[in-house]
């Protein structure tokens, strides 16, 4: 695996994650019979927010991006997208694991959502990402917080 950071996201990373999400996404909304070029963009640019968000960096050089959105009863991971030559690297598992072991710290479940058949569910079931619901296009999981601090 590669040298990786994560740094806070900033209004000027719109455009480069918007168009990542549009490239890894592909193929899994084309299956569906759901991708639509601009809906697939416009979607995150009405979604995005820098203050949940995290740019993931190698080298330093833009490789993705996750986010973590806090909600009333969970965290929202959300936004996860690794440029496709990274993927199956590991980045993705060290990502996940270090966003994980904050939310496991302050005893946070983290909810998420994937498309229905998509690769990327394994990767969150290996983690402890339980089926919550589905329905005919996406997948809802939930992980409960691992050693949560004593009450």
């Amino acid at each position: 695996m590669a040298d990786w950071n994560i740094r806070p996201a900033t209004a000027t990373d719109l455009t480069p994650v918007a168009e990542l999400r549009a490239t890894v996404m592909r193929p899994d909304l084309e299956r569906l019979g759901r991708y639509d070029p601009h809906r697939v963009r416009q979607r995150f640019r009405d979604a995005f927010d820098p203050a949940h968000t995290w740019i993931i960096e190698v080298a330093d050089t833009f490789a993705g991006c996750v986010a973590l959105r806090p909600a009333a009863d969970a965290h929202w991971l959300e936004h996860f997208y690794l440029a496709p030559h990274l993927q199956g690297t590991g980045l993705g598992t060290a990502v996940l694991q270090t966003l994980l072991t904050r939310c496991d710290h302050d005893g946070v479940p983290v909810r998420l959502n994937v498309l229905q058949g998509s690769p990327a569910r394994r990767l969150y079931e290996r983690h402890g990402f339980l089926l919550e619901t589905e329905d005919p296009v996406d997948v809802f999981l939930i992980r409960p917080p691992t050693n949560p601090p004593p009450k």
